[in-house]
Parts: C-alpha cells; sequence; structure tokens
C-alpha cells in the first residue's frame, strides 16, 4: 500500500490546482480521478487575488496567452420594469489596477494545468476512481477501482456536487434550484470589446457577456428552461440575431460559435467545509449560478487557506483535527459569497415591488458615490479588501470635500 501525506479525489479545475498547490508546498500528493475526453466550452474569469495566486505557483505566464483582460465592468437594466436602476460602470483603474481579472477558455486552463501536473514530481496521478473510503483517526484509506489501496494523512474532495468524499465523511449539504436554465456560449463581434464585460440584468436573470482575446466573447444567459430550449434548437444565425438583438448591437454584428450548451441552475452548501482529516473544495463544498465571477475564485481561496494549513514546516505532521481549522477559517467567506448570489438572483425574479425599488436604490448609490463603489470593487476581489481599505478611502473623500 503507498502511502501519501494528502490524497485528492477529482481532477476539474480545483483538484489540479489544489495538488500543484500542495506539492509545490513540500507535500506528496496523490491525484485521483479517471481521464476524460469531455470538452468543456465554458469560459472562467479570475480575479485580481486569483491571478496572483496563479502566478506565485508559476502558471499565469503559460496561461495569460489565452486570457483577455477585464477593465471594465458594466451593469445595465435591462427590464421594462416601471423602477428601472441606473447603468453602473465599475473601473478598475478606480481602484488602482490594470484590471479586476482575466477570462479564460477552460480548455486551455486546463491544458496547462495537466501539463503542471505531469511535470510536479511530488504529484503522483492515478488515472482511476475511488471505490471505498475509510476514514480513520490516524489515516485515510481509499480502495480504487483498478483495484489498488492507498492510504493518506489527509483526504481533499474536489469531486463535485455528488462528492463521494462528502458523503463517506458523513456531510450533509442544503441545497435548492431556480427556475432557470443558463445558456452558455462563446461568439465573435465586428466591433471591439475593448475590454468590457457588460451584464444585463433581465426579467429571467442575467445576461453577461465577458471579453476573449480578439474580437471575441463569452457568455452566460439565464432564461427560462422552455426559452433555452428555444434558442438552442435555433440555426447558429437566428441565435446570432437573438445575441446582437439582447445587446443592443453595442459590439456589432454577432457570429456565434457552434459551442453552445445548456446549464440548469442550481445553489449547494455543505453543511462544513471540512472536519477531521477531510476537507471539501470547489462544488463538493459549495456551487451557485454563474453570476459575479465567484465560482473558481471561492474555489481558489479555498486552496489558498488549504496550502496555509496544510504545507509543510520542517516535516510537520498534518494535525488530526486540520480539517475542522479549514472549516472554520472558510465559513464566512463561503456563507456570504452564496448569499449574496442567492439574493442578486432572486431580486432580478421577484416582482414584489420593494424589492424592485431596493435593487434600483442600491444601484442608483453605486452609481453615485465613488468611495462606495470603490469599497465593492475592492470587496468582490478579494473579501476583506474592501473593508480594510475603507477608512483610507473615506479620508481621502472627506479632504477632496474640505
Amino acid at each position: 500500500m503507498r502511502h501519501f501525506d494528502i490524497a485528492i479525489t477529482g481532477a476539474g479545475l480545483a483538484g489540479q490546482i489544489a495538488a500543484i498547490a500542495l506539492a509545490r508546498a513540500g507535500r506528496h500528493v496523490a491525484l485521483v480521478a479517471p481521464s476524460s475526453d469531455r470538452k468543456d466550452r465554458r469560459t472562467t474569469a479570475l480575479m485580481d487575488q486569483s491571478i496572483r495566486f496563479m502566478d506565485r505557483l508559476g502558471l499565469w505566464s503559460r496561461i495569460a496567452p489565452a486570457a483577455a483582460r477585464l477593465s471594465t465592468m458594466q451593469i445595465i437594466d435591462g427590464t421594462d420594469r416601471l423602477l428601472r436602476a441606473p447603468t453602473v460602470q465599475f473601473r478598475s483603474s478606480e481602484i488602482g489596477l490594470d484590471a479586476f481579472g482575466w477570462n479564460i477558455p477552460n480548455e486551455a486552463l486546463l491544458g496547462v494545468l495537466a501539463e503542471a501536473v505531469e511535470q510536479e514530481h511530488n504529484i503522483t496521478r492515478l488515472d482511476t476512481s475511488a471505490e471505498t473510503i475509510d476514514i480513520g483517526n490516524d489515516r485515510i484509506t481509499v480502495t480504487l477501482a483498478n483495484g489498488e489501496t492507498l492510504s493518506a494523512d489527509f483526504l481533499i474532495g474536489a469531486d463535485g456536487r455528488k462528492s463521494m468524499v462528502r458523503d463517506a465523511a458523513g456531510i450533509g449539504v442544503k441545497s435548492w434550484s431556480y427556475p432557470q436554465t443558463a445558456v452558455v456560449l462563446n461568439f465573435g463581434h465586428s466591433r471591439p470589446h475593448g475590454n468590457v464585460s457588460t451584464e444585463f440584468h433581465t426579467p429571467t436573470g442575467p445576461f453577461t457577456q465577458v471579453p476573449l482575446p480578439g474580437n471575441r466573447s463569452s457568455l452566460v444567459w439565464v432564461v427560462t428552461p422552455q426559452q433555452a430550449e428555444e434558442l438552442t434548437a435555433l440555426p447558429l444565425e437566428a441565435l446570432s440575431l437573438k445575441v446582437e438583438e439582447r445587446m443592443q448591437s453595442m459590439l456589432g454584428a454577432v457570429t456565434v460559435e457552434n459551442s453552445v450548451q445548456a446549464w440548469p441552475l442550481s445553489s449547494m452548501t455543505a453543511h462544513r467545509f471540512g472536519k477531521g482529516r477531510v476537507a471539501l473544495i470547489g462544488e463538493a463544498a459549495h456551487g451557485f449560478p454563474p453570476i459575479g465571477a465567484q465560482g473558481l475564485n471561492l474555489s481558489l481561496r479555498d486552496i489558498i487557506v488549504l496550502t496555509e494549513l496544510l504545507g509543510a514546516v520542517s516535516d510537520r505532521p498534518i494535525a488530526a483535527d486540520a480539517g475542522s481549522s479549514f472549516d472554520r477559517k472558510r465559513r464566512a467567506d463561503v456563507y456570504s459569497r452564496t448569499l449574496s448570489v442567492d439574493l442578486l438572483n432572486r431580486s432580478l425574479l421577484s416582482d414584489f415591488l420593494p424589492v424592485q425599488m431596493a435593487r434600483a436604490a442600491g444601484l442608483h448609490v453605486l452609481s453615485g458615490i465613488g468611495t462606495l463603489r470603490s469599497m465593492v470593487m475592492r470587496e468582490g476581489i478579494e473579501p476583506g479588501r474592501g473593508l480594510k481599505a475603507l477608512p483610507s478611502l473615506l479620508f481621502g473623500s472627506f479632504k477632496k470635500a474640505g
């Protein structure tokens, strides 16, 4: 039986990044997951904090050629309701950044990660699945589908919403669904995007365009399940016209690429994010609609905390309660992000006038008060950063007023 410091089940984005980070931190890692030929046509927007972490891992220089800068994000009220919110623009230059983050095709990101995993001598890649998991007080034992058995001091579940690790640890989940489906696609356009991402708030949910390199963008269009069926059944030429119309021709003529996918929307949060010798990351721990570029950025913050907890220091053994420490450190961030995404999504769906008034008023305030807008932008890219900066932002505003 081979023994490892850490075993990770699941080799998606979160699983591979966790394996690389912990291996670079000095731990011997087993990465357990069968290979997949499935193409992931989605894109991922990584915010500034995440980019800095990927750079520290030596990965960003390999990813950057496939990424597009996100320098401005704007929200446009695309409803026809009585109380409509003003257009709000968030510019990264307002908080001293060249970009909030970068948008990356998942296929390119996965390719870089797979190559880095293969080259990392502290990672053993096991191209198989876990059959049984036994969680003991002193170690974890995993029996694999190929008949092999391995042991580890710590186990990380990065194995998605139907996580075997989560079940083995006896951790329950709270889950809920929405009457929405996300139509996901990439498209070319005749006008340059200028590194501007535009999110239209519509009665069925967000319609979010995010830049890609060149005159291309990715799109997440949240609609009803019936509308999603209708849109995905359209010929590409007809769908291109629908997208251009919804975008008010802001990017000129649109050409939708042959990679249209539909994803029913739901959310889930584990009752705990770790206990004992187990931790959950990515969609094994939390999942919510593709709103506000929170998904993988939240998972990377999981990994940053795990690296701090589990990284080798003079061959320090992994504490038996490391998973419980991880749970305590991650609760506030995960719960606050899940709640904010859920509230924003429900506010778009609500026909209740006070909810519409509150949403419109909030965007009015953000549009008119630069100090508050700066705080929101800082908090959006790194939790706690906006609150830390608030005193200096307020002081600067008072000095200008005086």
